[in-house]
């Protein structure tokens, strides 16, 4: 249900963001691969650009057609140089971009979002990612963290946190509703990609080594990109404002735990 579709995709040069790609075209699609680092394969449909910036934004932007099917927000960071840059790439840039090229989305198409098992607490911070979700556009998030008292070192569950509640958010919003664009989120848990080692760094060995150790395995790129592309297909064009956990049970794990199931 990809054959004959055009789908923008972030992140498109490693990890998730390649495979995602590579099956996509293998599936007959056409991909537009965004990314800051040139990908191991040539390609025609590429763009270099960096969706930190509002600058960086607009100058992709203008670089991408008028019309296509879906956007898959693949790209992000992994929170190790820091919240500030963090927040700027995996929500507040990819917010702004998302909604700078929304009505460039033909009407029924798709927008995907790669979150993260590490954004599980949105529910029990709501009240702080409600108030961030909140600062509209690309706002100065120095001055964001130091009104909410956001330490440095949680940058990356809550950048994730914050695109799950929008994700939600965004699925009931105008910009996208009105044209039957959906929005979506997956979510990954632990995947053997080259981000996984700065992971180790960000959130410690134990916690890595414990998720991995509650479902069996770490996942792959080649686990994660098929329910990526499920939710950009025309077979899921009845889910709007829903999270995949892609997590070989993680998220389950976690909520019999907490909920004491």
């Amino acid at each position: 249900m990809l054959l004959g579709k055009t789908l923008v995709i972030t992140g498109v040069s490693s990890g998730i963001g390649a495979r995602t790609a590579e099956l996509a075209i293998a599936e007959g699609a056409d991909v537009i691969g965004i990314d800051m680092k040139e990908p191991a394969q040539p390609s025609a449909n590429f763009i270099k650009g960096d969706l930190s910036t509002p600058a960086g934004i607009e100058a992709v932007v203008k670089q991408l057609p008028l019309r296509f099917d879906a956007l898959l927000n693949v790209a992000g960071i992994s929170g190790k140089i820091g919240a500030e840059p963090t927040l700027a790439i995996n929500f507040y840039g990819l917010r702004l971009f998302t909604e700078a090229v929304a009505r460039r989305i033909r009407e029924g198409g798709s927008v995907v979002n790669v979150a993260s098992i590490a954004g599980y607490g949105w529910r029990a911070n709501l009240d702080r990612a409600r108030a961030l979700v909140a600062e509209t556009g690309f706002p100065d998030i120095k001055a964001v963290m130091a009104r909410h008292n956001i330490p440095n070192e949680i940058g990356y569950p809550l950048s994730k946190e914050l695109l799950l509640l929008w994700t939600q958010k965004a699925a009931h919003e105008r910009l996208f509703k009105d044209r039957s664009i959906r929005v979506n989120a997956v979510s990954p848990g632990p995947v053997e990609t080259q981000i996984l080692r700065e992971f180790r760094s960000v959130l410690g060995d134990e916690k890595v080594d414990s998720d991995i150790s509650r479902v069996g395995r770490a996942g792959t790129a080649s686990d994660i990109a098929p329910v990526i592309l499920f939710l950009a297909s025309d077979a899921a064009r009845w889910i709007n404002g829903a999270n995949i956990a892609n997590d070989g049970g993680l998220e389950a794990s976690i909520n019999a735990d907490v909920l004491g199931f």
